[in-house]
């Protein structure tokens, strides 16, 4: 035990140390700032508001550019030979998406020697190695709350596109055909159904908020317990134990972030103890499931649909499993990045670089890593 305190009292005292960061702060002259996002094509020019694509770049290119910056932006992001490869050894910050993320990996980090500062423009960090980051003394931050009652809607649209068994009637219209008994033989009312969300920081609290007039049973499993009156005002009961929580619910929605302990959580052991028949909604982050066990679950019924934007790497390759196994509502990652949370996170974007360039700090529930330490939800 005094082995360990006098370890940790190193590792406080190296963090403090002038050497340890990478500058936490902007030092002053130019900047090379590099966005990662994806591409819009034709699309970018029908709505105006459409800035969370390479060709708006979060609308920040006049502004950085006449305060004397550099502003690269590209989707370009895989392989030693892209764009973003190019820039690693000069650039001091770097902006992704959740939506299309740059992957920060350690040898990244290790070839960035100006870098010091990671944004993400969204919410969830975990395409940067975090504690590589916090190693190398980099402050992460992200745009906390920006999306949250984008993907909270978007998963309660999930639920009942499930539940409804909306998907092959909506196919049958395109086809032509009509045939009400294959749809309804496996529609249902979601009111009285056992609804439980893995996870319930701000967009599990949200889902739950909108879920309560429905009039489900409604189970939450969280490291912190909610206070009171959330609890009163969801009508959401809270589990201590997972495992027990997941196998009385008739629908699970997955609403905590990946970290060591969340990877894979979702193994084929884990999958095969769930109600037969379970749907499953995950917005999180693909690699939270085990990709084949939801797939082969998926093929024999014991997961009745599945659904969600998020995968394994992304984009997702074309043989990625679950765009062809049956009863699946999959999407690219488009929950978090409405036109609404676009403007809001262009917002927070800026907003972080500009007190970083004053040297000022950035709201507390923004930092992911910050002096050497990862916010409590990635330990």
């Amino acid at each position: 035990m005094a082995m360990k305190r006098a370890g940790a009292s190193a590792m406080r005292a190296l963090r403090s140390s002038p050497n340890f960061a990478r500058h936490a702060h902007s030092t002053a002259g130019s900047k090379k700032i590099v966005g990662v996002f994806y591409k819009a094509n034709e699309y970018a020019e029908l709505n105006p508001n459409f800035v969370g694509c390479v060709e708006r770049g979060l609308g920040i290119r006049d502004w950085l550019e006449s305060q004397g910056h550099q502003y690269i932006v590209t989707d370009d992001k895989e392989g030693p030979d892209c764009e973003l490869e190019k820039h690693i050894p000069d650039l001091h910050v770097l902006i992704s998406t959740p939506f299309h993320p740059a992957y920060v990996t350690a040898e990244r980090i290790k070839k960035a020697k100006n870098l010091q500062l990671l944004l993400t423009a969204g919410i969830g960090s975990d395409h940067i190695d975090l504690k590589a980051a916090a190693e190398a003394g980099l402050t992460v931050a992200e745009v906390t709350g920006s999306n949250v009652v984008s993907v909270a809607e978007d998963e309660l649209m999930r639920i009942l596109i499930l539940v409804r068994n909306f998907l092959p009637g909506h196919h049958q219209v395109i086809k032509g055909d009509w045939n009400v008994a294959g749809i309804a033989y496996r529609a249902y009312d979601l009111e009285g159904k056992t609804v439980g969300t893995v996870g319930a920081g701000r967009i599990g609290k949200l889902l739950l908020q909108r879920l309560k007039p429905f009039n489900c049973n409604l189970l939450y499993h969280d490291r912190l317990k909610m206070d009171p009156e959330m609890e009163k005002q969801t009508g959401a009961k809270f589990e201590e134990d997972l495992d027990v929580m997941l196998q009385k619910c008739d629908i699970i929605v997955v609403n905590t972030p990946l970290t060591e302990k969340t990877r894979g959580m979702f193994d084929k052991e884990r999958v095969s103890k769930l109600k037969k028949g379970v749907l499953i909604v995950n917005n999180a982050r693909g690699a939270i499931m085990d990709t084949q066990a939801v797939a082969d679950a998926c093929s024999s019924g014991h997961i009745g649909g599945y659904s969600g934007d998020v995968w394994f790497p992304q984009p997702a390759p074309k043989d990625h499993p679950w765009r062809y196994m049956p009863n699946q509502a999959m999407t690219p990652h488009i929950s978090g990045t409405t036109i609404d949370a676009q403007l809001r996170y262009a917002a927070g974007t800026k907003d972080m670089l500009d007190r970083y360039f004053r040297g000022e700090e950035f709201p507390l529930q923004n930092y992911i890593v910050r002096e050497g330490e990862l916010a409590p939800q990635y330990r």
